[in-house]
């Protein structure tokens, strides 16, 4: 900013819209956030945890990439060279849901358009919301190097993902089998077991007769899921229990089908629990599949990829929806006479993250990929300390899962994604390659005439984790050894959410020990989940999401990030309202108000520049005090930013320039700045700028906008600088002084309890009184004479008497601050007789009100109906008027004595 702009009239108040497109603006200009692998700066790096091409960013993105920004500007400013890179994920099975949806709106389907035309029309979806994507997380501020920025399909991306899995396929490790899977419905494809997410639903335990064969007896069997007694192949019982021991080896009839199936034993029964007996349907149940594999029982799947049952049912319930056929085989029972009972029963079904439909267990031939050998590295680099946990509860967590790690089901059935680099000939013989050419040349091995158009690749896709378990490295070029990778791997932090630990931190640190031989980052802060004031998951179906667009329009892009990192403690939750960005466009707002009142003096006093002092030059206990109050704050943030207490960062921070420097040290030099010398004047302003420059250094990475905004307004700057480029201050511990914070903290609480008496005696603000402070000791005594300004401006007072054995007035209001007497006469001051009236009547006028909400709240009806919310608050104003009341009659009291 040019001399003459720094001079242009400063706007009463702060206007972030006209602000914040500017100032990226000019970052992007002058590239500040571009990374130099050829630098020879210490690295920090940071990988963003990509976001879905599905749709907008939500308030739970706008918390992680301001910590991301935080992370990244501090480290710059540090004297790191930095890399955020940006990029987006495909996200399977998510991304083709909402395209195929939007293709049902418009009257067609995947499946008429055939694959390729429907694959371009999801590069077309993830153009659009990509572009979007970009757009909000550079509103929201994030210093990315754009011109790194990465997608999991790019070319680069996808030939690393096609080298992964010729790598472990030529391992062993990628294999292709018959295996029970979560089978998604809607979306027609298997999925994982971190995809399934588990729902308390009020459902009903069913009873069902098995008629033994040859028998009048028959057998009882429990069961949720009616519909899959069609697939029984065996009913199993416990071989010591004595109710069904005669009956093992013998077969029961099945109803409604009329096949006959074996009785058999197995430990795994246990003889408590329901009848002690039960059915085994191995293609549709993960326990039945492990009994079938062990019996060597029949497997027999009776339901099409859609859910309908299919031809291995009888006739009647052919084509019939699931839970359509779950009513006809219970009606059917009942009229046949063999539905023993039927009770309420609170079951646990397992649900599809993205299609929310319930999931069906199902048999069907899937890719794998062999965990254990990789989990073991991954859990020691954790539990070694190679890579640390931000909150360290998370490890256990993380142990658990690698200690009861399953092969990885990485097939998917969808067609957008990674397809599977797998290449069949007609006889059923495969090769993995990078491409089909490659595929030919290893196949034509067996079968020299075989050409490339004999050749027909997998229809499957790879899970969407499988392409971002890679980024760390593959955004960096690899399996090339490029400058990035040699430059900026390992990455320094990631920051992610702590329910995708399994899903996608674990994997990362397996993928990345597995073909670099590093881990892929040192730190992992978890951040917590931003739920609604209520403590809700915010989700479309509630209604009660945010959007960090519609919030950064309304109250600034430093607002959202200043509160969403403010309300946080380390890993905790965060229960959100959106009225809460208030406090955030408040703490702008008062940043920008503090740079106006010493701007009023820059004018008056041009050579004044934002200076430090030498520390044995300064005079004034204020100077003193902040200075060393400053230097305290800069040790705290840097400290707290360092060791990843975000939270404690943002006290400090907030505490030192709200109530140290805005509250309390500009209010005491004000007297100086309106009375001193023109040197005085200059060489206070100095020391106010100097703290100024220092703190919009220290929040810059908090709220990089308002900071840069003022920074080059305060002093004449030239085009390319910026305050994101400038040092990180630094603790000088000569200017931390013990004795100055003691002294200074006397006069403050003295002050502050001066105040509380005018107040609690209700002594008009325009209304001054005289003081009397009786000492302990002497040197109390002086501090108070040698700042008799600070007492009579901030106090409200004119004649001071402070000695150790000042005369105690004869009516007065009085108060103890560590041992010093302090005495406000009232003579003259305040009608005590009127006073006394008036507080009574207040007395009354709020225990009535009590007494109206102590009424409302013993009334049973109301305390049933009302809402929690509305008890909480009802609470809390009582306990409000409660504390009002003993406060007053504690007034009352001390005036009556007088």
């Amino acid at each position: 900013m040019s001399e003459a702009q720094q001079k242009t009239e400063i706007p009463k108040a702060y206007d972030p819209k006209a602000s914040e497109d500017k100032w990226y603006a000019y970052w992007l200009k002058h590239d500040f956030f571009k990374a130099h692998a050829d630098s020879a700066k210490p690295v920090f790096t940071i990988v963003i945890p990509p976001p879905n091409v599905t749709g907008a960013l939500h308030i739970g993105h706008a918390y992680n990439n301001s910590v991301q920004d935080i992370y990244t500007r501090f480290k710059r400013m540090q004297g790191f060279e930095t890399l955020w890179t940006p990029g987006t994920d495909h996200a399977g099975i998510a991304t083709q849901t909402v395209v195929e949806k939007q293709l049902a709106k418009e009257g067609t389907s995947r499946k008429t358009l055939g694959r390729e035309a429907f694959v371009n029309e999801v590069w077309k979806h993830k153009e659009t919301y990509r572009a979007r994507i970009v757009g909000q997380l550079q509103k929201m501020g994030c210093s990315c190097d754009w011109e790194r920025e990465w997608f999991t399909m790019d070319e680069k991306l996808s030939e690393a993902v096609k080298e992964v899995f010729i790598h472990f396929y030529n391992k062993g490790w990628i294999y292709k089998g018959q295996y029970i899977v979560n089978w998604c419905p809607y979306s027609q494809s298997a999925i994982s077991d971190e995809e399934v997410e588990y729902k308390e639903i009020n459902g009903k335990m069913y009873y069902f007769r098995y008629p033994v064969k040859d028998s009048a007896e028959h057998i009882v069997i429990a069961t949720t899921r009616p519909e899959t007694m069609l697939g029984d192949t065996a009913v199993v019982v416990n071989p010591d229990d004595a109710r069904y021991k005669h009956l093992i080896g013998k077969k029961v009839i099945l109803p409604l089908v009329g096949r006959e199936i074996p009785i058999i034993a197995d430990d795994y029964v246990d003889k408590e629990f329901g009848t002690g007996a039960m059915k085994v349907t191995p293609s549709h149940d993960p326990n039945d599949f492990v009994l079938g594999k062990r019996h060597q029982l029949q497997f027999l799947n009776i339901m099409h990829a859609d859910a309908t049952m299919n031809q291995n049912v009888p006739e009647k319930y052919r084509g019939m929806e699931r839970f359509a056929a779950r009513k006809a085989v219970v009606a059917d029972l009942e009229s046949a006479g063999l539905v023993e009972k039927i009770q309420d029963h609170l079951n646990r079904v397992g649900y599809s993250q993205r299609g929310n439909v319930p999931i069906e267990p199902l048999v069907s031939e899937q890719w794998f990929l062999k965990m254990d050998e990789l989990a073991k590295p991954a859990l020691e680099a954790v539990l070694k300390g190679d890579i640390r946990f931000h909150p360290e509860k998370w490890i256990k967590t993380y142990e658990h899962w690698m200690t009861s790690i399953r092969d990885w089901c990485i097939s998917r059935q969808l067609w957008w994604g990674h397809r599977i680099p797998a290449f069949y000939a007609p006889d059923g013989s495969v090769a993995v390659a990078r491409n089909a050419d490659e595929a030919l040349a290893i196949l034509k091995k067996k079968n020299a005439q075989l050409t490339v158009s004999d050749l027909r690749q997998d229809e499957d896709v790879l899970d969407t984790w499988f392409s971002s378990w890679l980024v760390p490295f593959s955004s960096m070029g690899w399996p090339h050894q490029t400058k990035d990778l040699e430059k900026f791997y390992p990455t320094s932090l990631l920051v992610t959410g702590p329910d995708i630990i399994f899903f996608w931190v674990a994997r990362m640190i397996m993928a990345g020990l597995e073909f670099t031989g590093k881990v892929p980052f040192r730190q992992v802060y978890f951040n917590g989940i931003v739920r609604d004031e209520l403590g809700r998951k915010m989700s479309k179906s509630l209604g009660n999401g945010i959007d960090p667009i519609a919030v950064i329009d309304k109250y600034s892009a430093d607002a959202l990030r200043f509160t969403l990192v403010d309300l946080s403690a380390e890993g905790q939750d965060i229960n959100l309202a959106e009225r809460q960005f208030e406090l955030g466009r408040n703490f702008s707002n008062k940043v920008w108000n503090a740079f106006r009142f010493l701007a009023n003096y820059q004018e008056q006093l041009p050579s004044a520049k934002p200076q430090l002092p030498l520390s044995n030059a300064i005079t004034e206990l204020a100077d003193r005090w902040i200075l060393s109050r400053y230097h305290r704050a800069v040790e705290g943030i840097t400290t707290g930013l360092e060791n990843y207490k975000l939270h404690e960062a943002m006290d400090s921070v907030y505490r030192f320039f709200w109530a140290d420097y805005c509250d309390w040290y500009l209010e005491l030099i004000k007297d100086r700045m309106y009375n001193a010398t023109p040197e005085i004047k200059e060489k206070t302003l100095s020391t106010a700028l100097y703290i100024l420059d220092g703190v919009l250094r220290l929040m810059h990475p908090i709220v990089p906008f308002v900071t840069e905004e003022i920074w080059q307004r305060l002093m004449p700057r030239t085009d390319g600088e910026s305050i994101m480029i400038q040092p990180w201050p630094q603790c000088e511990a000569s200017y931390i002084s013990v004795e100055a914070e003691k002294d200074l903290e006397q006069l403050r609480d003295t002050i502050t309890t001066i105040r509380n008496i005018r107040s609690e005696m209700n002594i008009a603000p325009s209304k001054k009184t005289d003081l009397v402070l009786r000492c302990v000791t002497p040197q109390d005594a002086a501090l108070y004479n040698a700042n008799t300004s600070a007492l009579a401006g901030l106090a409200r007072v004119e004649k001071i008497t402070a000695a150790v054995e000042a005369d105690k007035p004869r009516i007065a209001a009085s108060a103890v601050v560590n041992g010093t007497e302090v005495y406000l006469p009232l003579e003259g001051v305040i009608d005590l007789e009127v006073e006394r009236t008036r507080l009574q009547k207040e007395i009354d006028r709020i225990s009535g009100q009590i007494g109206g909400i102590e009424q409302k709240l013993g009334n049973e009806g109301f305390v049933a109906k009302a809402p929690p919310q509305v008890l909480e608050k009802e609470r809390a104003k009582l306990d409000n008027f409660r504390a009002t009341v003993e406060k007053l009659r504690s007034n009352l009291s001390a005036l009556q004595n007088l």
